[in-house]
């Protein structure tokens, strides 16, 4: 199948839907045109070491690699993020969560997040790794409740980094607004993970460090309250005798 020449103006969504990850990286590629060449060879190299890490990794009916694309293409798009090392740390900004022995690939050291930071590091430079470690979740504490831990992690850690918060709050859209588009019980425990982030998450983007304009600012906002819609018609049905 063919893709459409306005590709460039359609929902990421019905990309996605329509057309897939080829869609999706015609896309990514049609945002990375406002980059020179060295830019977007960065871009490029990436997406393809997500596309390797992540490439038997699936998202309920899609391949992983789609969210990784629509973080990247939604900063780029709708953030106007021209920051490129923010746009590759969205790119990668689970690679060290969900594959880090994998990344490290035999660098040295014994905790394998620490060389798979390393390797960022070596590869895209100290920021990209920055960056990456700031939306990386730490290991799950057994003897805490998982959300709170990592409502806890997402307010420290974005406290710290303000571009950072442009990551997660892509990552947060891909995953809150676009509940609906999942199925089965991940419908419901997502939306109860992700519903008390929405107040964290508007303090984040209107503080003044936070590098957005107004305009995208409000983006934001409008698409936070569309989040928490979501939620709460997922989340407060009424009982049924």
């Amino acid at each position: 199948m063919g893709l459409p020449s306005y590709l460039a103006s359609m929902p990421m969504h019905a990309i996605t839907e329509m057309y897939g990850e080829a869609g999706l990286r015609e896309r990514f590629r049609l945002e990375s045109e406002a980059f020179d060449a060295d830019e977007r060879q960065r871009l490029g190299e990436a997406l393809e070491l997500a596309a390797r890490l992540h490439r038997a990794d699936r998202r309920t009916r899609e391949p992983y690699l789609n969210h990784l694309l629509r973080v990247a293409i939604r900063m780029m798009h709708h953030y106007q993020v021209r920051d490129v090392d923010v746009i590759v740390a969205g790119l990668l900004h689970d690679a060290v969560e969900d594959h880090p022995v994998e990344l490290a690939d035999g660098a040295s050291g014994t905790d394998p997040t620490a060389a798979a930071l390393g390797v960022l590091a070596e590869r895209f430079g100290p920021r990209v790794a920055r960056l990456v470690a700031a939306v990386t979740n730490p290991t799950w504490d057994p003897g805490r409740d998982r959300n709170e831990q990592y409502h806890e992690h997402v307010a420290a850690s974005l406290e710290r980094e303000p571009w950072a918060r442009v990551i997660k709050v892509s990552d947060f859209t891909d995953n809150g607004v676009g509940v609906i588009h999942a199925v089965g019980p991940k419908v419901e425990s997502s939306a109860r993970k992700y519903r008390p982030l929405v107040p964290l998450f508007r303090d984040l983007v209107t503080r003044a460090d936070t590098p957005l304009t107004a305009p995208v600012r409000q983006h934001i906002l409008d698409q936070l309250d569309l989040a928490e819609e979501r939620f709460s018609a997922i989340l407060d049905q009424p009982a049924h005798s």
